[in-house]
């Protein structure tokens, strides 16, 4: 994880089975991949979303800060810290990993699913 974060050092330690994550979820409108403008009030059916890992629990084994994890954003719990909202989810709630250490194994597609 880069040192120019906005979270880096936090002052918060996770516990158990926590994760909490950064979402990339835009704010408003956000543009389809054809270029479409689509509102903020637009209802969207059920999607998941990717998230940049923050901290994790002393139980969590699957992940590391600095990993994007795929997440269904109907199921989270906010947090704001220091002016920044956060996303608190438990391990198991997670759905995927992408993350660049996970290149070098065999068949692997990048993503634990």
């Amino acid at each position: 994880m880069s040192e120019n974060t906005t979270h880096d050092k936090l002052p918060i330690r996770m516990l158990h089975d926590r994760v909490l994550v950064k979402s990339d979820l835009p704010e408003g409108e956000r543009r389809s991949g054809g270029g479409i403008l689509i509102p903020a009030t637009a209802a969207v059916g059920k999607r998941l979303a990717w998230a940049e890992v923050v901290a994790v629990g002393q139980s969590v084994r699957t992940v590391e800060p600095g990993d994007r994890v795929l997440y269904d954003p109907e199921d989270r719990a906010e947090v704001e810290v220091r002016g920044a909202t956060y996303v608190l989810m438990r391990e198991r709630d997670l759905h995927a990993v992408a993350a660049e250490r996970l290149e070098g194994s065999e068949d692997s597609t990048g993503l634990y699913l």
